[in-house]
């Protein structure tokens, strides 16, 4: 490429890539970059001029403007030798980015990785075909597991969905895949290990300050994933009207690099190159324009331009046929041309691929340090013919190429605010305490009785200790006394009114910028109004905050662009760098179960979402909404406790929505139950009335039963016993009769043997009377008498021989 082209004009991309590759077409880029943000015959220097703009609202941030302007206005003719002024600037701005950025940081969010691979999508839909078998087979499933004790369900669900709304929101809350993990631990571990809490706090700062904010990520085999602050101030890229700057071919930074860092760099300068670069920045006048008054001495310095440039690529392959009819690829450049004849073996496939060139350029030298096709381009895997370039910038106010911030709509009514502060000091200092008027002529007409006069020294005396003060109406002479009142307060007001114009003028502007920047009293309460109902000034600081969201979101948005380029750059560090096993050893300190995953993170593809925590506004819409299906017992206590528990207030309504239906449903199948147990209560209530008025009847009936039958068993007793009385009675009276029968007989038996006795008796007498008659008859004797001689005894005869035994 012989031919040199217009300064801010790019080389054609309609060109081979061998030419692309080649140094020349890189130097060309380099000096159309240089020429469109460097070049001095156009009135102004882009680069300069957004440099410039951005130190002069870095400096009203921090109210460090310049006060040149305020002298100017208050001078005249460039003199201010009557004014000893407080120049220094009111730091009013630095209030109010300060409320901004330090409330961006109260903001947190999580990173969220979603696998929407092949492979993750097929185990996710058999993950829910799974739970879906088992809603459908739920009270089958729980038959089996009541009658067998067996678990046959396939999926292990804790709380199994009943709809497809909790499945769906189950899939959102409650499953996470093991490389899903992985993921998000593996970008937690990169963000942590390039401190990007602290970094993104400078990009919220620029993004209030400046309007536009730039991160940068990169990749080497010795560091693994690098993220670097990039100054707005020293970016830059090709036009777009783009917030997101999500078009863009070329993107850049200029730095200020020292020999020795350069050499460090590019090893391959030799000491005439190095001859040659020194000095160029100093003498390159704009080139090396600065704000330190030495940096123009300094030619050990050089500003160096990197920058990435965007173009296409060709690859083209030869499909070739063999004799076995297999197809066989071999690779071509893009200058392949195969014949068109039929007759040829071979066709030529191609398609077009976006790719990132890398160069560097001293600015204000021809010599271009480096341009080759960029190593670990960032790729995303649904579609590996895009590119991504290394630099995420993001500017929400912007148009036509103009960037707007916050601080730029303050820094007029800043300006104002300054001046009236020292028209403010110029009234106080020209202003004079109240005096007094003392007319010397009626002091000398006043005698104080005592033979002294009335001095002017005693009068001041008596007026500024008492207040009082010593008249005459009338002179020596009895005329009419002018001077009665000798002593006169001379009051200065004309300086209080200036003053409550100008303290009414510092408060309009002051409104001015809350106005104009949604700050209000609420968000930074500093003026809070004490009658103001405390839900009025929460709704006011949520309005506050709704202007300013723009600036938060912006900030979440290069996160996430950076958290997708750390996802795709993984891959990197996994098979290419150095760092790898660092790498994974910082992820498994978190959870030794990842690590296995970690071996095939890079086979996966990833979706990166911010999970942001809910601000005060939506905490309180949500906490409304629980307090009250709290209130009307619509969930429970439990449910209360997980809703809160979730940073996403969609899903957090969603999880109520879903957990008040089921405790409707749950509330309708109780109060059906509980019908039914009133019912069935009722029944058995019924029928245990009627059981108990049978039991009753039962009863009595068994009681006079039973009556009847102990007084069947009482005149059974009272018969036994009567009968067993006559038994007794006739028994005694058997006995009796016995007894009497057996005396009876006993007395008849004496009786007979009383007569036997004295038969016995008689007929032993007769007997020996015979046998005494025949011994007579034998001897001859004479007769006997056998009749009583006087011993017979009959008086001791009785009774008691008849009484019973």
């Amino acid at each position: 490429m012989s031919k040199q082209l217009p300064r801010g004009i790019f080389p054609s991309q309609a060109v081979s890539d061998a030419e692309k590759a080649s140094l020349q077409y890189g130097l060309e880029v380099a000096k159309a970059i240089e020429g469109e943000w460097f070049r001095r015959d156009s009135g102004s220097v882009k680069y300069y001029a957004n440099r410039d703009n951005y130190h002069r609202l870095r400096l009203y941030a921090r109210g460090e403007q310049s006060i040149q302007k305020y002298k100017d206005e208050l001078s005249i003719n460039g003199d201010l030798s009557y004014l000893n002024l407080d120049w220094k600037p009111v730091p009013i701005i630095p209030k109010f980015v300060d409320i901004v950025v330090n409330g961006i940081g109260e903001r947190t969010f999580d990173i969220k990785a979603f696998s929407q691979d092949p492979a993750s999508i097929e185990k996710r839909t058999k993950y829910v075909e799974n739970i879906r078998r088992d809603m459908l087979a739920a009270d089958f499933l729980q038959k089996v597991q009541n009658s067998l004790g067996v678990d046959a369900r396939r999926s292990r669900v804790a709380e199994m969905p009943e709809t497809d709304e909790e499945l769906e929101l189950h899939m959102q809350l409650g499953y996470k895949d093991a490389i899903e993990i992985a993921e998000e631990q593996a970008i937690n571990n990169v963000l942590e290990y390039n401190k990007y809490n602290l970094l993104k706090k400078r990009l919220d700062y620029d993004l209030t300050v400046c309007g536009i904010a730039c991160v940068k990520n990169s990749f080497n085999t010795s560091e693994g994933i690098k993220l670097e602050y990039v100054d707005p101030a020293d970016i830059v890229y090709s036009y777009t009207e783009s917030p997101y700057f999500d078009d863009l071919y070329y993107v850049g930074e200029l730095r200020r690099v020292s020999l020795v860092e350069l050499k460090k760099q590019y090893p391959e300068l030799t000491e005439e190159d190095i001859k040659q670069i020194e000095g160029t920045g100093a003498n390159a006048m704009l080139y090396n324009k600065s704000f330190a008054s030495s940096d123009a001495e300094d030619t050990n310095h050089v500003y160096v331009l990197y920058f990435e440039y965007k173009t296409f690529q060709n690859q083209v392959y030869k499909i070739k046929e063999s004799a076995s009819g297999a197809a066989k690829a071999l690779k071509k450049d893009d200058t392949f041309n195969p014949p068109t004849d039929s007759r040829a073996r071979f066709e030529k496939v191609n398609r077009s691929i976006e790719v990132v060139y890398t160069g560097a350029k001293i600015i204000g030298h021809n010599k271009l340090l480096q341009w080759k096709l960029a190593e670990n381009m960032v790729r995303p895997k649904s579609d590996t013919t895009k590119v991504q370039l290394s630099y995420n910038i993001v500017a929400p106010r912007m148009y036509k190429g103009k960037i707007e911030s916050l601080v730029s709509r303050m820094t007029t009514f800043a300006d104002m605010i300054q001046l009236t502060h020292l028209k403010l000091q110029q009234v106080l200092s020209r202003m004079v305490p109240d005096g007094v008027y003392l007319d010397a002529d009626g002091i000398a007409e006043i005698d104080l009785g005592n033979g002294t006069n009335y001095n002017p020294q005693e009068a001041l005396n008596m007026y500024f200790q008492t207040g009082s003060v010593i008249g005459r109406s009338m002179t020596q002479d009895g005329e009419f006394n002018h001077g009665r009142m000798p002593i006169q307060e001379l009051q200065s007001g004309a300086g209080g009114n200036k003053i409550s114009a100008l303290i009414s003028s510092y408060n309009y502007y002051l409104q001015m910028m809350r106005d104009v920047t949604g700050l209000n009293e609420a968000r930074d309460g500093s003026m809070p109004d004490e009658k103001a109902l405390v839900g009025l000034q929460k709704l006011a600081a949520a309005n506050s905050n709704t202007a300013t969201r723009h600036i938060v979101q912006s900030g979440l948005y290069l996160t996430l662009k950076t958290a997708e380029a750390i996802s795709l750059r993984i891959s990197d560090v996994l098979e290419y760098s150095n760092t790898a096993a660092a790498f994974i050893g910082g992820i498994g300190k978190f959870n030794v179960a990842t690590l296995k995953e970690i071996e095939y993170l890079h086979l996966h593809d990833f979706g990166i979402y911010l999970e942001l925590s809910p601000d005060d506004e939506e905490k309180q819409l949500l906490e409304n909404n629980i307090q009250v299906a709290l209130q009307r017992d619509q969930i429970y206590l439990e449910d209360a406790i997980d809703i809160r528990e979730i940073k996403n207030i969609k899903l957090a309504n969603q999880l109520l929505k879903v957990r008040r239906k089921r405790k409707a449903a749950e509330d309708r199948a109780m109060q059906v139950e509980n019908i039914q147990m009133q019912s069935e209560s009722n029944t058995r209530a019924a029928q245990a009335a009627a059981a108990a008025e049978m039991q009753k009847e039962q009863a009595l009936t068994e009681g006079k039963a039973q009556l009847e039958k102990v007084k069947s068993q009482l005149s059974i007793e009272k018969l036994e016993r009567e009968a067993a009385i006559k038994k007794e009675l006739m028994l005694h009276e058997f006995q009796l009769n016995m007894k009497l029968k057996e005396m009876d007989m006993q007395v008849i038996n004496n009786k007979e043997a009383y007569k036997e006795d004295r038969k016995d008796k008689r007929t032993k007498i007769q007997a020996s009377q015979q046998s005494e008659l025949i011994e007579q008859r034998k001897g001859n004797t004479g007769p006997k008498d056998f009749e009583s001689a006087g011993f017979d005894t009959l008086g001791g005869f009785g009774l008691e021989q008849f009484e019973p035994r």
